[in-house]
């Protein structure tokens, strides 16, 4: 499980475990707010085709699907 301070997400590089559509490499380009300020979700953007996907932050934390960094 990587551990992740959502505050500095932001720019940073992740490498998917298993790419689809040949997009393996990852940057955070946006975090998304509750009205609250908390964050619930980033915009990843594919570096092969700039192809933008939203997901729960959270979902990085899982290393079986995400590695941190460009690998």
């Amino acid at each position: 499980m990587n551990r992740i301070n959502p505050h500095k997400l932001l720019l940073s590089k992740w490498t998917a475990v298993e790419p689809k559509q040949k997009e393996r490499h990852f940057m955070v380009t946006k975090l998304i707010r509750a009205e609250n300020d908390d964050i619930i979700a980033c915009e990843l953007e594919a570096v092969i085709n700039n192809t933008i996907y939203e997901i729960e932050w959270q979902a990085l934390k899982d290393s079986s699907c995400w590695l941190m960094g460009w690998q």
